[in-house]
C-alpha cells in the first residue's frame, strides 16, 4: 500500500491499485495503528471507537463529495454512505448528531472507516448503490431482490436475428427490451410480436439444419429466413421495426403498417393487404392484453411506497411501449423509524444500479434527493430521464392506484410474516429449542432405481420459503448402491456440511440464542441452519448423526427426522429428534400443518431436480461424448448423416466424406461407436 504523511504522523493510504479496494483509507496517528489486507484481515489495536474514532478520521477528511465505509470489530461492513462533503457528513457523527437509536449504536460499533473521494455527488450516489448491494451492511436500507427480470433479446451476432427471451447476465451481443415483471409477461409479448413482426425463434443450430421452412412459416409466425423465403434485407427491415417497437416508437411502427396496408388496398394487392392487416392486430393485442395501459405514458417506472407497523412495501409498475408490462413488490429491509420517503429515497438508486433506465419515473411522494437521482440517471443512461410526482390528471390516478397495490401487498405480507413467527415460535416449543430457529433446512432425495439420483435443499425463515438459498446436489458417489437412500443423505450431508465448515466456521450459539429481538431483525440470514428437518425415519436420522459426530457438530445442529405415518396417510407423521423417544403431533395442530408444508416442498424441488436432469440425460446427444466434436464438427456430421445413430453406423470414408473431418478425427468417432465389435 502506497501511503502519505500527514501532518500530524497520521497517513493516507491509497489502494486504488487493487480491483476490490478501491478506498482512500485516512488512518489517524492516534487511530487504528494496522495497515489492511483483505486476505488476511486486519487488527485494531488503539482502543478507539465509535465517536472518538470517527473524530480522528474527521480531521483529515477533505470537503470533497465521496462514499465512506464503517466497519466493527469484525471487519463486517455496518454501513454505506454518500456524501457531498465527507468532512461534514463523517462529522455528524463524531457529534452525536445522529437520527435514530440505531443510528447510535452503529456508531458505537463502529471501530474502522474507509473513503473514496469522487468527481461529483452523482457518481458518489452511483458508487454508494453498487457497494450497498454488493456488501449488504446492516444498517443501510437494502433492496431484498433475489429474483432477477426477465427480458427480451433481439440477437446481434447472426444473419438472421432471434427473439428470445432473456435472464441473467447480458453475455450474447444483442439488444435488450425490458424488464418485464414475469416470464408469463415475456411469454405473452414474444408470442404477439411472432405474428406482428415474423421474427425467428428457433436456436441458430436448428436454423442452420433448415431445407424447408417449419410450421411457424406455415401458420405466418416467422417469415422463414432459414430457407430464404425472405431475403436478408427484407428480414433486416422486420428486425428494425421491431426494435423500433420496443424502444418506444410503436406509433411509428403502426403507422407506418397502416401506410403499407392502405397502398396494398390501392394496388387492389388484397392478400398482401391482408398480412399488414393481421401484423397490425397483433401489435393492438400486444398494447391491450394488459389491465392498465394508460394512453399518455408511453415508457415508465412507477413506483409507490406504504409504510406502516415497521414495514414498508415498494410496488413497482413498468410501462414500455404504451404497455403494462407486469408489477412487483418490494420489501425492503430499513429501519422503521424511517419515512416512506426516506426508504424510497434509497430503494431507487440500487434499483437501477443494474437495470436499464426508462425516459420517466413516477414516484407516490417526493424523496430528498430527486434532482440528485435524475442527474445520475440521466448519466447512467445516456438520455434525459425525469423523475416526478403527478398531482392530478390520468398519471396521478396511476400512481393512486399502485399506492392501492402496494398497500394491498403490505397487509399480505404482514399477516403472512405474523403468521410465520408464530409457527416458528411453536416449531421451537414442541421440539424444545432454546431459542425460535431464523433458517430451517429441509432435505429430500429423488431417484428411479437409483439413476438420476438428485438430493434437494429447501430453506424456510421468518418470511417463509428463501427461494433463493435452495440447492440440488446431484449424487457423484460410486460406491452408493443405486437406490441406497441413506447413503444419498450421507453424501449430501457431508457435502453440505463439509463446505459451511470452510466457509463460514462453527456459528456462535451462545449468542445467537441471548440475541435480542431488534438485534435478530438487524442481523443477515444466516448461512447456518438453525434446525433440519429429513424426510425419513430412524434410519436415516441414523445416518445424519453419524455425519453430524464426524464432523464435530451435533450440538450445533437441530436434526429432526419427519416418517410417514400408518400407510403413509398425512396427519400420522413420527418425529425423531435427540434426547427424545419418536411422537405424533395432533392431527390438527398448526405446527404439524407448517411441517407438512416444508416437507412437501423440499419433495417437489427434489422431484423437479431429478426430472431436469432425467430430461438432460434423455436428450443427450452421442456425439457429445467424442472428445474434440464440438458444436462446428457435430452440425456438419448431422447435416450430412441427417441424424447421430447414422453417424454411428457410418464407415471411415464415409466419416471422411464430411466437411472438417479429417482422417485421425474419423478414426476417433468410428472407434468411439466399434470399440465393443472387435473379433
Amino acid at each position: 500500500m502506497n501511503g502519505t504523511k500527514l501532518p500530524d504522523g497520521g497517513v493516507l493510504y491509497d489502494e486504488t491499485e487493487e480491483e476490490d479496494d478501491d478506498v482512500l483509507v485516512a488512518e489517524p496517528a492516534q487511530g487504528p495503528a494496522a495497515s489492511i489486507d483483505w486476505n488476511e484481515g486486519w487488527k485494531n489495536d488503539s482502543g478507539l471507537k465509535g465517536a472518538d474514532l470517527i473524530a480522528e478520521f474527521v480531521k483529515h477528511l477533505p470537503n470533497a463529495p465521496g462514499v465512506y465505509r464503517m466497519f466493527n470489530d469484525a471487519q463486517d461492513v455496518l454501513y454505506v454512505g454518500k456524501a457531498r462533503s465527507l468532512k461534514k457528513r463523517v462529522g455528524n457523527y463524531a457529534q452525536g448528531r445522529v437520527h435514530s437509536n440505531r443510528i447510535a449504536k452503529m456508531v458505537r460499533e463502529t471501530t474502522h472507516m474507509e473513503f473514496v473521494t469522487t468527481r461529483t455527488e452523482t457518481e458518489a450516489l452511483l458508487l454508494e448503490a453498487n457497494l450497498i448491494k454488493r456488501l449488504r451492511p446492516r444498517f443501510n436500507v437494502l433492496l431484498r431482490d433475489d429474483k432477477s427480470f426477465p427480458y427480451i433479446m433481439i440477437t446481434g451476432d447472426h444473419r438472421a436475428p432471434a427473439i428470445f427471451k432473456h435472464r441473467g447476465a447480458r453475455a450474447r451481443k444483442g439488444d435488450y427490451f425490458g424488464p418485464f415483471a414475469s416470464a408469463a409477461a415475456v411469454g405473452r409479448t414474444i408470442n404477439s410480436l411472432q405474428r406482428a413482426f415474423l421474427l425467428r425463434t428457433c436456436t441458430d443450430s436448428v436454423f442452420e439444419t433448415r431445407t424447408r421452412p417449419c410450421l411457424l412459416f406455415q401458420i405466418k409466425r416467422c417469415s422463414g429466413p432459414c430457407t430464404r423465403e425472405i431475403s436478408d434485407e427484407g428480414y433486416a427491415a422486420l428486425v428494425g421495426e421491431a426494435k423500433d417497437f420496443l424502444s418506444g416508437k410503436s406509433q411509428n411502427v403502426k403507422s407506418a403498417i397502416a401506410r403499407q396496408m392502405a397502398e396494398a388496398s390501392e394496388d387492389l394487392d388484397f392478400e398482401r393487404a391482408a398480412i399488414y392487416r393481421d401484423r397490425l392486430a397483433a401489435l393492438s393485442h400486444v398494447q391491450s392484453h394488459q389491465g392498465i395501459n394508460p394512453a399518455g405514458v408511453e415508457e415508465a417506472d412507477v413506483f409507490a411506497i406504504y409504510n406502516e407497523g415497521g414495514m414498508s412495501c415498494i410496488q413497482v409498475f413498468f410501462f414500455r411501449t404504451g404497455q403494462n408490462w407486469g408489477n412487483r413488490a418490494y420489501f425492503p429491509k430499513a429501519d422503521p423509524q424511517l419515512s416512506g420517503a426516506e426508504v424510497l429515497n434509497a430503494f431507487l438508486a440500487q434499483f437501477y444500479d443494474d437495470k436499464p433506465v426508462p425516459k420517466q419515473i413516477l414516484l407516490s411522494e417526493t424523496v430528498e434527493e430527486q434532482d440528485l437521482l435524475a442527474l445520475a440517471f440521466c448519466e447512467r443512461a445516456g438520455h434525459k430521464v425525469t423523475i416526478s410526482v403527478p398531482q392530478r390528471g390520468e398519471k396521478k390516478d396511476l400512481t393512486d392506484h399502485v399506492l392501492a397495490n402496494a398497500r394491498e401487498a403490505h397487509g399480505r405480507r404482514l399477516a403472512e410474516t405474523s403468521s410465520q413467527a408464530r409457527l416458528l415460535q411453536g416449531l421451537a416449543e414442541t421440539f424444545g429449542l432454546s431459542f425460535v430457529p431464523r433458517r430451517i433446512e429441509i432435505y429430500d432425495n429423488s431417484h428411479i432405481m437409483g439413476t438420476n439420483a438428485v438430493g434437494g435443499m429447501v430453506v424456510a425463515g421468518p418470511e417463509g420459503f428463501v427461494k433463493s438459498q435452495y440447492r440440488k446436489f446431484n449424487i457423484k458417489s460410486t460406491d452408493i448402491t443405486p437406490g441406497d437412500d441413506f447413503g444419498m443423505m450421507r453424501e449430501v450431508m457431508t457435502r453440505r456440511f463439509s463446505r459451511l465448515l470452510k466457509e463460514e466456521g462453527i456459528p456462535d450459539r451462545t449468542a445467537v440464542a441471548g440475541a435480542s429481538a431488534e438485534d435478530a431483525a438487524d442481523a443477515a440470514f444466516p448461512a447456518w441452519p438453525d434446525v433440519i428437518l429429513i424426510d425419513g425415519g430412524q434410519g436415516q436420522m441414523s445416518a445424519v448423526r453419524a455425519i453430524l459426530d464426524e464432523l464435530g457438530i451435533r450440538d450445533v445442529v437441530t436434526a429432526i427426522g419427519v416418517a410417514k405415518g400408518v400407510d403413509r396417510d398425512a396427519g400420522r407423521e413420527r418425529f425423531f429428534a435427540d434426547g427424545r423417544s419418536d411422537f405424533s403431533l395432533p392431527p390438527r395442530d398448526p405446527v404439524l400443518y407448517f411441517i407438512q408444508r416444508m416437507r412437501d416442498e423440499a419433495h417437489r424441488f427434489a422431484i423437479g431436480s431429478h426430472r431436469a436432469r432425467r430430461k438432460k440425460e434423455m436428450v443427450k446427444n452421442p456425439l457429445d461424448e467424442i472428445s474434440g466434436i464440438g458444436p462446428g464438427r457435430k452440425r456438419k456430421l448431422l447435416q450430412h448423416f441427417g441424424t447421430a445413430k447414422a453417424v454411428s453406423r457410418a464407415g471411415l470414408t464415409d466419416l471422411m466424406a464430411v466437411e472438417g473431418i479429417s482422417e485421425a478425427v474419423a478414426k476417433q468417432i468410428y472407434n468411439h461407436f466399434h470399440e465393443n465389435r472387435a473379433g
